[in-house]
């Protein structure tokens, strides 16, 4: 399983390929019914197969595991976001896609909150449909509204405009 070109993108960022793994091994484990244990081997079959001696092989796996232990709140935080789209409709790579910017955007500290979020918008519009990049926007510009209007510790200083939300198109 995977999407098989990614190691022949030698221009591709380090960080952006490492997503781009990190998505094609939660769409696997996702599509396969994400048994308990499996991600961790999907992730390192996926590097060695699509990355192989990518340096940030660590982010990887720590985008991937760090998304499954935090499936339960991540899956909730969707779920209020976009309420007319049940978890189980949402396409499996716009809701792997939306599990990774979520959890760079709120749980990820070492991650600008714009930058998880245009690379989010970027894997969506890479490998969904042609609304993705708009759903994934819409969601994450939303949750990072509000951070800012709460006071999020990750946003407490950013006095910068919110993403576009195109509230519209979730």
């Amino acid at each position: 399983m995977g999407f098989g070109f990614c190691h022949y993108n030698i221009y591709m960022s380090n960080r952006h390929l490492a997503r781009t793994v990190a998505m094609q091994s939660l769409y696997e484990w996702d599509f396969k019914g994400k048994k308990e244990g499996e991600l961790s081997a999907i992730t390192e079959k996926n590097l060695k197969n699509l990355a192989p001696g990518l340096a940030e092989s660590e982010f990887v796996v720590k985008l991937a595991l760090g998304v499954e232990e935090h499936l339960a709140d991540i899956d909730k935080t969707i779920q209020g976001y976009a309420p007319e789209w049940p978890i189980d409709q949402i396409t499996t790579v716009d809701r792997n896609v939306l599990r990774i910017g979520i959890f760079e955007l709120t749980l990820e500290t070492s991650i600008p909150p714009k930058v998880a979020i245009n690379e989010a918008i970027e894997l969506a519009k890479s490998f969904g449909g042609a609304s993705s990049g708009k759903f994934v926007n819409g969601v994450l510009g939303s949750i990072y509204k509000d951070m800012v209007e709460q006071g999020h510790p990750k946003v407490k200083d950013d006095k910068q405009v919110a993403p576009k939300s195109e509230k519209n198109s979730i």
